[in-house]
């Protein structure tokens, strides 16, 4: 005989709470108390609870479906926040359907139109590095769909958003090379339409304002994310009368590059330039040296993402963007470390 599938009210029934209680935990709805909330998902596994997404799709007239855009797979910071984001959609009994942009403007508008044929209950985005008219992400809001991003924020619009302390995180990385004795700090930038490109170049400059520092704008370069647009701005930095003693780069991948172009040419990293990135890919404490980077909670910031999106969902008509800001750390390694 086939067994009844477990429900909610066999969850409340167990802990001895509400059904409301248990709901609203599954969703990570944020008035349900960590401990509780814990409770409830650690049962749910135990009991193997999968809500039954048809059935609440036929009553409520929503597909469980949350769309979600990301600029590239490849890169492991959005793997590890896609896996936040699912793990917390799931236990609300959502499913998630992913799109690539592929770091390209017109690709990603197809993106959201995709998913919106697709009839998704919401959208979760990370823009690409083209990307600097948002009208397609506007008139998703204008349309009332659900839609918050993260990481690469939608600066400007009408919705909320997840990122970490992009500044403090640069202002920390250049004050540390400071105290360690570098004084021709270069920086690598990322594209300038992006909030958190802009806001890094600007920790960098007021680190070394504050440490009465000089800012040269020949140290300053540009980079797309790549590794190769990091080797090629290492190149032409290389070629300055007075070359940099350390360069703070936007992320890992183009500091990867920088590392590459230097080793390259024979220069001795740490101790002829310095190398900071951003992000700590995986690959960072691998390579040699190994990089020393600042350190993003990835996971965090896509769980915290996909609490904030069901916070929209439970109450679309009175919700109130949101924007939660997250911590970094200097992650110091081999790149910076003088003998």
């Amino acid at each position: 005989m086939k067994e009844r599938p477990i429900t909610i009210k066999d969850i409340a029934r167990e802990l001895n709470i509400s059904v409301s209680t248990v709901s609203r935990a599954l969703r990570g709805l944020p008035d349900v108390n960590a401990a509780t909330r814990r409770s409830v998902e650690t049962l749910a596994r135990k009991l193997d609870y999968h809500p039954n997404a048809v059935a609440l799709s036929l009553v409520k007239s929503k597909t469980y479906t949350v769309g979600v855009i990301i600029p590239n797979f490849v890169i492991h910071f959005y793997s590890s926040a896609i896996g936040g984001i699912q793990d917390v959609l799931s236990q609300a009994g959502y499913n998630i359907m992913i799109c690539q942009s592929n770091e390209n403007y017109d690709t990603e508008v197809a993106n959201v139109q995709t998913l919106l044929n697709s009839r998704v209950d919401g959208l979760i985005v990370s823009q690409s590095k083209e990307t600097e008219d948002l009208a397609h992400f506007s008139a998703v809001i204008d349309k009332g769909v659900p839609l918050v991003s993260f990481n690469r924020t939608l600066d400007g619009l009408h919705a909320s958003r997840v990122e970490v302390d992009d500044y403090q995180g640069a202002y920390h990385a250049v004050e540390y090379l400071i105290r360690t004795g570098y004084r021709r700090i270069a920086h690598i930038a990322g594209p300038q339409n992006l909030q958190l490109s802009r806001h890094r170049y600007q920790g960098y400059l007021d680190a070394l304002n504050s440490c009465q520092l000089t800012t040269e704008d020949a140290y300053i370069r540009y980079c797309d994310f790549s590794i190769e647009s990091g080797r090629k701005a290492m190149h032409e930095l290389l070629l300055l009368p007075d070359m940099p003693d350390a360069v703070f780069v936007v992320s890992d991948y183009p500091a990867y590059g920088v590392i590459a172009e230097l080793k390259a040419r024979g220069i001795n990293i740490p101790d002829e330039v310095a190398v900071i990135g951003f992000t700590d890919e995986p690959f960072s404490s691998l390579i040699e040296p190994t990089l020393t980077t600042v350190s993003q909670p990835t996971y965090e910031i896509g769980r915290e993402t996909a609490r904030l999106f069901l916070q929209q969902l439970e109450d679309p008509d009175h919700f109130e963007p949101q924007q939660r800001t997250l911590k970094t750390e200097l992650k110091v390694r081999n790149s910076t470390q003088r003998v």
